[in-house]
């Protein structure tokens, strides 16, 4: 799983990096150029449900290799568009694309399978801290990618689609080949042996309702997911606006991408130990600082921006790890992966809708208040405790 995580982080950082450039050239427009990341987060969501109910059927193994397969075509389908010049074949390739990205994410319910419930925050964290190292390395890349790709004769910002393509490929067949046994369904033959050890109810009986908790794991999941993908899907245009270049944008996206993933050993534990309630909170607090920062940051200061983004990222860190094991507290077994593949639907739309309002408010405000709003969007967060708060007291 780790080894996957890596080689699928370098194929997450690809359409993240330059999407929305590569679209802003071949279609000849500022306001479209949020359609990329609308477009392959939208692919993403029909990849999530797609794996989840795989999964619920076949295992991890199955659903998880399939998903990265398939973002590795959408990436050459990507790189193919921009070497023709077909806007048709890019945007049906950017929805491919975007399998990548979600199978990405599932991953880390795998790594909460057969985790104990009180390492489940840990248990996600070990897989997502693996994407760091491809996910920080890609957009470093894009400067040699970008020369690689004009030697072959394709459009420089292509050439990390080329990456993508490889990477998402490796990952698909390492999770295909190695990933044994499969740990959901080790994890479901676990739990209906302690059932029937338990003399509890059979394994064909009716399966168990969700809890309240994964509903307000998938709204921290959600609004966290609006908030981070609108504000990095703009940060390009943004910095190529104010003269910085590819190697800065490189830069500004490849820490903010760390921040996305690496601190997940740490803010897992914190989930553990503190709690999951504490580690929402804060995930509302960092992406406010996040938008305060890079609403006061001026278009040249790249400081200020990289700091901006690396809050960003960290604050979405934390809401997605706090609310994966909110989901996983409140589901079993038999109903786990349906209920993660449905919940990273509405992440994913979530997302795609993020994705393409950001260049629309970009265009009629500016960017500063594009991430401004985006950090205040963050504190609905706590509306959503509040709520949880309540229904639990009046269950009890």
């Amino acid at each position: 799983m780790v080894l996957s995580q890596i080689l699928g982080g370098a194929g997450l950082a690809a359409g993240v990096a330059v999407g929305a450039l590569l679209a802003q050239d071949m279609l000849g427009s500022d306001a479209l150029s949020g359609l990329p990341t609308g477009l392959f987060t939208l692919g993403s969501a029909l990849a999530a449900f797609l794996v989840g109910r795989s999964t619920q059927r076949l295992g991890r193994r199955i659903g998880l290799a399939y998903g990265f397969m398939a973002g590795g075509a959408g990436a050459l389908g990507v790189v193919v568009a921009a070497a023709t010049g077909s806007i048709p074949l890019l945007l049906v390739s950017l929805l491919v694309y975007g399998a990548g990205s979600a199978t990405n994410l599932q991953a880390r319910y795998a790594g909460t399978d057969l985790a104990p419930a009180d390492r489940r925050g840990f248990g996600a964290s070990v897989a997502m801290v693996a994407t760091t190292v491809g996910a920080v390395a890609g957009p470093n890349l894009i400067g040699p990618l970008g020369r690689l790709a004009e030697v072959w004769g394709v459009p420089a910002l292509a050439g990390p689609f080329i990456l993508a393509a490889a990477a998402y490929g490796a990952a698909g067949l390492v999770l295909f080949v190695l990933l044994r046994p499969d740990p959901y369904l080790l994890a479901r033959r676990l739990a209906t042996a302690a059932a029937a050890q338990a003399d509890g109810p059979a394994a064909s009986g009716p399966v168990p309702r969700v809890g309240t908790g994964a509903y307000v794991g998938a709204a921290v999941m959600v609004l966290t997911q609006i908030v981070m993908v609108a504000v990095m899907t703009m940060t390009p245009l943004h910095m190529r606006a104010h003269h910085h270049g590819l190697d800065a944008v490189g830069l500004v996206i490849g820490l903010h991408i760390g921040a996305m993933w690496l601190p997940s050993l740490v803010t897992g534990v914190l989930v553990d130990r503190l709690g999951r309630t504490p580690m929402v909170i804060a995930a509302g607090v960092t992406l406010l600082l996040a938008g305060a920062v890079g609403a006061a940051a001026p278009g040249d200061s790249l400081g200020l921006l990289i700091l901006s983004l690396v809050l960003l990222g960290l604050g979405w860190n934390l809401g997605l790890v706090a609310g994966t094991a909110l989901v996983v507290d409140a589901t079993v077994p038999e109903n786990r992966p349906r209920t993660q593949g449905t919940i990273d639907v509405l992440v994913a739309l979530s997302g795609a809708g993020g994705g393409a309002m950001s260049s629309v408010v970009m265009t009629a405000t500016s960017y500063q208040a594009l991430a401004l709003g985006g950090g205040i969007l963050a504190l609905l967060l706590i509306p959503v405790l509040l709520w949880a708060r309540a229904r639990h007291a009046v269950a009890a």
